[in-house]
């Protein structure tokens, strides 16, 4: 299982137009989230993602559950069958009760259309990945636009990425984006 340690921030094109200039190249990624549940909500209930991504063209499926210290429990594996997918990263420790639910019919509920602009930042004691999204949020017929900056943890402890996003904060007055993009994609799709 990896482990997912990430902060979001709210943003606005121009500051993301600020920051990449400061930071300089990044690369362009194109994404399309569709993510999954039962007719009950039986996933969102326990705060398990189910999602299916396409990443310029490469479906990857995704498990995330929560974990007791606030971070996320994360498995991704390639694969254009959500199905097969959620077998493999069962395979690979995901929750087999996930299995389950997808036996049993899970249906797309919401989803996102961005672009995000990523670069790896190697900083003193570990590194961190900046990434820069704008796109749309989808959900019950209806479009969000959005604009967040991520810093996700890619090795050392959790302190690098938080003092590194603390002083980006600062420096671009970002506020703290405190719901997912699911979850802001599921309030869209709700009545």
């Amino acid at each position: 299982m990896g482990r997912e340690f990430e902060l979001k921030y709210l943003a606005t094109p121009e500051t993301l137009g600020a920051i990449r200039e400061k930071f300089g190249e990044f690369t362009p990624i194109s994404m399309e989230t569709t993510y999954y549940d039962t007719a009950d909500l039986a996933l969102r209930k326990r705060r398990w993602t189910l999602r299916r991504r396409l990443e310029n063209g490469k479906s990857v499926c995704t498990v995330k559950t929560p974990l007791s210290d606030g971070s996320r429990g994360e498995w991704e594996t390639e694969n254009a069958d959500l199905a097969a997918g959620v077998k493999a990263l069962c395979a690979m420790g995901a929750p087999k009760e996930i299995l389950d639910y997808v036996n049993q019919g899970v249906t797309p509920f919401c989803g996102a259309k961005f672009t995000r602009l990523a670069k790896t930042m190697e900083l003193p004691g570990g590194s961190v990945e900046l990434a820069l999204d704008e796109g749309v949020l989808l959900g019950g017929g209806q479009e969000l636009s959005f604009a967040e900056v991520e810093v996700e943890l890619k090795s050392g402890e959790d302190s690098v990425a938080s003092a590194f996003a603390g002083k980006l904060a600062a420096e671009f007055d970002l506020k703290e984006q405190p719901k997912s993009k699911l979850a802001r994609a599921m309030a869209l799709a709700e009545p």
